[in-house]
């Protein structure tokens, strides 16, 4: 199974609701979809996730839910993200089958080797810098904690997806992609630019 290296995590704010940030994201390009929806009742995660699953059958894009490993097979998405605090991802495995994506979230390299251990098929390690799109912020990576962690990756023989996550923006993805990291994971860049499509393009050209 191959990922995407761009994922779009869905966000709201005052120009976009959950389903439109995605359309947006998928109108661009983007072919992996995080549909998150923090604090949401299951009700309106699955009435959002059944019609972007629909979205995303259009435009042959994976998309993935935050959290909520009940409705994954309920509304029929490709897998789940796993937080630190969420249900541990062997667990996760255990109720969905093999086929499933599975991914974790690490902000060192003891949480990347634990969530590999477990069993993830990608990790988000973030954040690479501050972010007004999640709240309790761990440590602040930058560049060099990317750098510090493929490292250590590579010594111990780790051989999985990493996407860098958190208060990325344009300037910062050329020096990212110098770090090892698989792929980006990101939100604000898209939907608090002045012109998305553009900015997606943009994206698409230096991480291709």
């Amino acid at each position: 199974m191959e990922l995407e290296k761009i994922q779009f995590i869905t966000h709201q704010n005052s120009k976009y609701n959950y389903l439109d940030s995605a359309l947006l994201a998928l109108e661009g390009g983007i072919r992996f979809i995080q549909l998150r929806m923090k604090n949401s009742k299951h009700e309106e995660v699955i009435k959002v996730g059944k019609v972007l699953k629909e979205e995303c059958k259009k435009y042959d894009a994976q998309l993935i839910i935050d959290d909520y490993v009940d409705l994954v097979n309920e509304i029929g998405v490709d897998g789940v993200h796993l937080g630190l605090k969420d249900m541990p991802i062997n667990i996760a495995r255990e109720r969905l089958n093999k086929e499933k994506i599975i991914g974790g979230t690490a902000n060192c390299f003891e949480d990347v080797l634990m969530q590999y251990k477990l069993g993830a098929d990608y990790i988000g390690v973030g954040p690479f810098n501050y972010t007004t799109t999640k709240l309790h912020l761990s440590k602040i990576l930058g560049v060099q904690g990317y750098k510090d962690i493929n490292e250590k990756c590579k010594k111990n023989n780790i051989n999985i997806p990493i996407y860098a996550i958190g208060g990325i923006r344009l300037n910062d993805l050329e020096e990212l992609k110098q770090t090892g990291v698989y792929g980006i994971a990101i939100s604000s860049l898209i939907l608090e630019s002045s012109n998305p499509l553009e900015t997606i393009k943009e994206i698409k050209n230096i991480w291709r």
